[in-house]
Parts: structure tokens; sequence; C-alpha cells
């Protein structure tokens, strides 16, 4: 998949369905608002973050009228202060009042990812490892988020069942333990003409890591192991296989366990408990 064809595409069906929701048959409100009237508005930050989000807030308003102009005056990926000045809005007051709630949800959810994902990202810096999302996300805003992650420094895991091989416990016992499991894997990977992008393992004990090391292994997730046990892991694997650590991870604990020597943590808290950045909309009304 071209993530960034699929992510324009994304933002088109993300924004299409969030004002069909919020609108539906008229905004009722707006119509105290003189048909003619045009206005200007400004987005100010209330607090410091990592911004992100701003394509779709964008389309929020031109979808609802192609006039309206956004200038921004910060970027995707930035860090921004309290107060801080985001962008300024040009256009018909009626549809700046309409578009209002759609664009910020998502500005705001969106920088609020972007900001989780700095904050453990800066915990693990000078480490080997990197933080990953995983398939926690918001339904219907699979992309959207893990966009978010990758503006606030963190790395992105599968992006669905469709590109990539995790096999887990149940998949395990299913086959009939992990080297038929990944025998299998190899197969299917095979028939998906390049569009499985890796296959990777969990294990939660050294006797799972070393079958599966043994059986050529080249991803293996380490599933709630102590800061020993990664340790262990990775002296194990002797760089064979990328480790990826994953449970009970929050920012007291991820600096410990990126200095075990694991390539990748993967953190579900980043696109599953997020809490959207506070942000503020100003109207004023000049025509």
């Amino acid at each position: 998949m071209d993530f960034a064809v699929s992510l324009d595409n994304e933002i088109e069906r993300n924004v299409t369905a969030a004002l069909a929701e919020d609108i539906d048959s008229g905004d009722l409100t707006a119509q105290l608002v003189p048909a003619s009237g045009i206005a200007r508005a400004t987005v100010i930050s209330r607090e410091s973050a990592i911004l992100c989000g701003t394509a779709w807030f964008e389309r929020c308003f031109k979808q609802i009228d192609s006039s309206i102009s956004v200038t921004w005056k910060a970027a995707d990926g930035e860090r921004i202060s309290p107060d801080q000045l985001l962008c300024e809005i040009a256009g018909p007051a009626r549809a700046l009042l309409t578009g209002e709630r759609s664009a910020l949800n998502f500005l705001q959810l969106l920088s609020g990812v972007a900001t989780k994902s700095r904050q453990y990202a800066d915990a693990v810096a000078g480490t080997p490892a990197q933080v990953v999302d995983t398939r926690k996300t918001i339904p219907g805003l699979r992309l959207a988020q893990k966009y978010a992650v990758k503006c606030g420094g963190g790395g992105n895991h599968r992006l669905g069942l469709y590109d990539g091989i995790l096999i887990k416990e149940n998949h395990i016992l299913a086959t009939g333990g992990i080297s038929a499991a990944l025998a299998a894997a190899e197969a299917i990977a095979h028939s998906a003409g390049g569009r499985c992008q890796f296959i990777q393992v969990e294990v939660e004990t050294r006797a799972e890591l070393e079958e599966a090391l043994a059986a050529g292994a080249k991803m293996v997730l380490l599933d709630n192991m102590t800061l020993a046990q990664l340790r262990e892991a990775v002296a194990i694997s002797a760089g064979r296989a990328i480790l990826e650590a994953s449970g009970n991870v929050n920012l007291d604990t991820v600096r410990g366990i990126a200095e075990t020597g694991v390539n990748r943590i993967s953190i579900g808290s980043l696109t599953k408990d997020v809490r959207a950045l506070d942000l503020s909309m100003r109207l004023q009304a000049h025509g």
C-alpha cells in the first residue's frame, strides 16, 4: 500500500463521514448568521503539544465551502506552546461555524496522539529502541492515528491484517506449535504477492524464543516479560531477529524496557487512550 496516497483518500473519507454525522440535513444554528456574512477566525493552542491533523482540519472547511482559506502558522509535527496562534481562517461566516466542531475534533484528537507519541519517543531517546503503535485504534480512524504517531516521532506496526502476519498464542495453538505456525506463515506470505511486509511471532518464555529462532523467525514479539527476561532474550537472539517488547508499558517503565536492548516497544495506549488537545477557535465577523 502507498501510505501517502491512501492517507489522502482516508482524509476525504474521514471528513465526509464526520460532516455527514454532524450536519445531516442542515445546520440549523448557523442560520442565525446572515447568509452573506463573511468572517475571520483564529485557532489558539491552550497547552504545550505536538500539532497534527492540519489536513483534516482544512478539508472540513473546504468541503463545506471551497472559498474558505486557512493560513497555518505551524505545521504537523511541530512543538506548539500555550496561547500560540496555530492558524487564521477566512470565509463565509455560516460555513466557518458549521465546520468548526468537526475540524477541531480532528485537530484535537490527532494532536493528542502525536503529543503522547512524542512523550514516549523522548523517553527512549538514546537507546536502540523505537516506540511503535498497534491496531488498538479508534474504528474508522486507523490511518489518521498512525499518521499522528509518526508525526510524534513513533513508528507504525502493521497497518492492518492485510499487510503483515503476527502469530499470537491462539494461532500457535491452532497450528500445532511455533515451528508449524512459522512454516505456514511463510507459505501464506509467499502467496500474498508482496503484500505481506513481515512475519512476527509472539513468545512468552525463553523456550518459545529459542524455538522461534531455531525455526528461522526474523521478528519476535516478547510478551509481558520482565526486564531480566528481556535482557536474556536480547542475549539469546544476538541480532538474529528484531525483538519487540509488549505489555505493561507506560511512561514510568518504557525507559527501562528500552535499555534492555530490544529493537521496538509496542504501545497500545498511543492510539487507544488518548486525551484530546485543548484548542480554541474564535470568530470575528467583518462583513
